[in-house]
């Protein structure tokens, strides 16, 4: 078993507060659930309204898949969300 896990550091920068910001997270996180069925959470900066850490994790049976499908996901929030992406850290762990 493999798992793909990505962290990826977004700026909010239209957020006023962190309820815009929440708002634009939780959309957000919703839309990767439903079109990559994968686990993902706001894992860093809660506190600050203009700038969001993402965690992402998919599981999978081939490690050329799970890089894909992180991938994908990176390309994705880069193009579809009300957010920049400043930064994003990929990693493999092998079960």
């Amino acid at each position: 078993m493999v798992l793909g896990t990505l962290t990826i550091t977004l700026q909010v920068p239209d957020s006023g507060s962190l309820k815009e910001k929440r708002h634009v997270v939780r959309s957000l996180t919703a839309k990767l659930r439903q079109t990559f069925n994968a686990s993902v959470a706001e894992v860093g900066d809660q506190d600050l309204w203009q700038s969001a850490v993402i965690g992402v994790v998919c599981v999978s049976s081939d490690a050329r898949h799970a890089d894909e499908m992180c991938q994908k996901i990176l390309r994705f929030v880069d193009g579809n969300a009300d957010a920049l992406v400043t930064g994003s850290r990929f990693e493999l762990v092998h079960v």
